[in-house]
């Protein structure tokens, strides 16, 4: 009774969290503009999203170049940043080490409206124009704390004497860092990119401070833009279910890609 209960729970948990997704999948096949009202099976939402033919003109086209564009340039400097600061967390000892990991955890922590309305008065201060560099910055800050808690687990498996015989070698230390660390952190690095740039992708509270008033628009301020007009547009439909599908088929191809890599080191696994 006890294991056919825990599943059941198990199983109403995944459908509360899946449904809605599947929910939107099917009903994106359907040109009806109201969501919920089947009027037979049609790619025409699909086709207007790649050709251009979406409602309000090319306002949430420019939407997803934005939002493209941000959450891939703040994953990439997320990664870099996040993977560095880990190593010199990593090699910090004792309170050092724990006082810094409880400063990496604050942000994620921390309410997202209390964070953007905090970066939006920290670039008024320091001038900073708003607008690009002023939204990516604002992501950078909040996804590379996601990106050291991804890598900091790889270096705790890692063995630490391979960095140490490579200087004594003859590498230098960043040499050791690009041959020997990073290939042995690099499945950290990976799944703490797609992390930043779920995030950033996510985004809206510190998006929508942080993003000045020269009309730029991301996927997510479109969105509330678009339903304080009193609905969504039918093209976000077919949008959703390409992004859950394309980050589904990311996440089963790296976890294939790391068990594989964990089989080929350890056969007897």
């Amino acid at each position: 009774m006890k294991k056919f209960i825990s599943q059941a729970y198990l199983w109403l948990l995944l459908i509360l969290l899946y449904a809605p997704l599947i929910f939107i999948a099917i009903f994106s096949f359907t040109e009806s503009k109201v969501l919920g009202n089947w009027t037979g099976f049609s790619t025409k939402l699909y086709e207007n999203l790649v050709t251009g033919g979406v409602q309000g003109g090319g306002a949430l086209l420019r939407a997803i170049e934005n939002t493209l564009l941000i959450a891939l340039v703040a994953a990439l400097f997320s990664m870099v940043l996040g993977t560095i600061a880990a190593i010199g967390i990593y090699n910090l000892k004792g309170r050092k080490k724990q006082a810094v990991q409880f400063l990496n955890n604050i942000p994620m922590i921390n309410p997202d409206i209390i964070t953007g309305v905090s970066l939006f008065l920290l670039f008024i201060f320091l001038h900073i124009t708003q607008g690009y560099t002023s939204v990516i910055l604002a992501h950078i800050t909040f996804c590379t704390p996601y990106v050291v808690l991804s890598v900091l687990p790889k270096l705790s498996q890692m063995n630490p004497n391979i960095y140490e015989a490579a200087l004594d070698l003859g590498a230098t230390p960043f040499q050791a860092l690009r041959k020997v660390l990073v290939p042995e952190l690099r499945p950290g690095m990976i799944s703490g990119f797609i992390l930043a740039f779920t995030m950033s992708l996510d985004d809206f509270a510190v998006t929508f401070f942080t993003r000045g008033t020269i009309g730029l628009e991301t996927l997510s301020t479109y969105i509330y833009a678009d339903a304080r007009k009193g609905g969504l547009t039918p093209e976000l439909r077919p949008l959703m279910t390409i992004i859950f599908a394309v980050i589904l088929i990311l996440l089963v191809v790296i976890g294939f890609t790391q068990k594989k890599s964990a089989t080929r080191k350890n056969p007897e696994a």
